[in-house]
């Protein structure tokens, strides 16, 4: 595991063992079918790639409160500490997932393991972690929420409870995001998730106990399963008309060509999020744009650090998780930390075409974007989180204008490709370029395309990458050959996590002109 590289006044977290429970299940409020009813049933290998199989109700996943989500207000001094103290409790939920996953016949054994070995163990050193930041907080003048302490409890999670976050099932709503103007209701139909048996050796995970112990699917034994997946051709239409423009609208577009990442610039840091902490983020990151980006970066850096835009005077960075198809095969970091160390495995794919455009508001001008603002669309933690802030986009060529969905990857037809898309917020609040949680300072227009709280509309930040990828097969509740995001080891690799991070970094006027060509109804490149 990635260790926190910052030197802390208490460093609890380089003595804590594995104790950090894993976010709830699957993404975007899927119900778990069970695991196998005996540890001794196994799938049939000669199907041969990743497949996943119905099963009885044992603990898939441990679901802890999001903390950094609920720290809204934290003094600018003490950020960078808090930011490397909430780094902590996600390798302790790293930790306590693999504990977890790799102890299936305690847990069978003795029916208060998990509470005992797993779960009071992590509330303890959690505990510890609050305090840690309730201190930095106050330290520097700060108020911390009256709750705080109650976030140190997490949860066991069965194969058969639904996810965090009260989510309703066969939803096909979801976030309403603003794509180009148009919004665009996400969703798809939620099944019954199935469980699976972890496949042997691969990306580094122990099977252990002579093949018998059990985890939830997927290569790596977390994810995805049968139920992650469905065939896009079955799907109802669930995309609604765009809201009307009126006269002030700002009906131009510009585009950067940044290319898709093909000399593989990959890491698993996260600076906005992370700053200063090596493996941050626990999953590995596609960039295109800047070229210098990393857990150490800074603002200066940043306009050091070159970049694969056309437009030299685009510095941004656009970073987001890396797909993999779980066909049995390893990549290069098949042991390391946020890849196969970490149930992140599978042959890394390159989009066949990444598609990075401006656009503008039914309803208004735009201002320019300021300079080192910050954005992350989406959330990696939804099966803690709920779909409160999911905006994952998948679809398929030709289906795009019919079918956007949140939950779930879409299985395409033959000649079809996997469309992966984002809609960046596009208001801001005017002042902040990020906010203590990465989240307040950034809104999403309503559903008219307005504005609200006197935030501003900015050019909105749209993504389209586009992948070739095998369609999964899916037959007797088995996958075989899925491919899925990066994400958490916990989070189980639901299609509900995908998410995608930008900093804003401009030179020569270019923020400027990127107003000014929206504004002016103007496509430009």
């Amino acid at each position: 595991m990635g260790r926190n590289t910052r030197k802390r006044r208490t460093p609890l977290a380089t003595k804590a063992i594995a104790a950090s429970a894993a976010l709830a299940l699957g993404g975007g409020g899927l119900i778990w079918a069970n695991f196998y009813a005996s540890a001794h049933e196994s799938n049939h290998q000669s199907w041969g790639g990743n497949q996943t199989k119905a099963a009885t109700a044992q603990v898939a996943t441990i679901s802890c409160p999001d903390v950094g989500q609920k720290l809204t207000n934290v003094p600018n001094q003490a950020r960078t500490e808090v930011a490397g103290e909430l780094a902590n409790l996600d390798q302790q939920i790293t930790d306590a997932y693999q504990r977890l996953a790799t102890t299936r016949d305690a847990q069978a054994q003795d029916a208060s393991f998990v509470q005992n070995s797993i779960l009071q163990p992590l509330k303890d050193r959690r505990a510890a972690i609050l305090d840690r930041i309730k201190l930095e907080i106050t330290r520097v003048g700060g108020t911390v929420p009256g709750d705080l302490s109650v976030l140190a409890s997490c949860t066991a999670q069965n194969a058969n409870q639904t996810t965090a976050g009260g989510q309703q099932q066969n939803n096909t709503g979801g976030q309403q995001q603003n794509t180009g103007g148009q919004q665009q209701q996400t969703g798809g139909q939620q099944q019954n998730n199935t469980g699976g048996q972890q496949q042997g050796g691969a990306g580094g995970q122990q099977q252990g106990n002579a093949g018998q112990q059990q985890n939830i699917g997927g290569q790596a034994g977390n994810g995805p399963v049968a139920a992650d997946f469905v065939d896009i051709t079955k799907v109802q239409p669930n995309v609604p008309a765009k809201p009307r423009r009126n006269g002030n609208a700002s009906t131009g577009t510009f585009t950067t060509r940044c290319g898709v990442n093909a000399n593989k610039n990959h890491n698993t840091d996260n600076v906005i999020v992370a700053p200063g902490v090596t493996n941050g983020a626990h999953h590995l990151h596609d960039y295109v744009g800047n070229q210098k980006v990393n857990a150490f970066s800074s603002n200066q850096t940043f306009l050091q650090g070159g970049t694969s835009c056309q437009n030299s005077s685009d510095l941004s960075s656009y970073y987001w998780p890396v797909v993999r198809v779980q066909d049995g095969s390893q990549d290069f970091d098949q042991n390391k930390d946020g890849g196969g160390k970490e149930g992140n495995v599978g042959k890394i794919l390159t989009p066949v075409s990444a598609q990075i455009k401006y656009v503008g508001s039914p309803t208004s001008k735009v201002v320019a974007m300021p300079q080192f603002l910050r954005i992350i669309t989406g959330d990696a933690k939804t099966t803690t989180n709920g779909l409160a802030n999911a905006n994952a986009h998948w679809s398929c060529t030709g289906f795009e204008n019919k079918v956007q969905l949140t939950t779930q990857y879409p299985v395409c037809p033959q000649g079809s490709k996997v469309v992966r898309t984002f809609a960046f917020q596009s208001c801001w609040d005017g002042q902040n370029v990020d906010s203590a949680n990465h989240r307040t300072h950034v809104a999403f227009a309503d559903a008219n395309g307005n504005c609200q709280n006197g935030f501003k509309a900015i050019p909105q930040l749209t993504m389209r990458l586009v992948y070739n990828i095998t369609p999964p097969v899916l037959q007797n509740g088995q996958v075989k050959n899925a491919y899925a995001v990066d994400g958490f080891p916990e989070q189980l690799h639901k299609a509900a996590t995908d998410h995608d991070d930008f900093i804003s970094v401009t030179k020569n006027g270019l923020a400027n002109r990127i107003a000014s060509c929206v504004n002016r109804g103007q496509n430009c490149a």
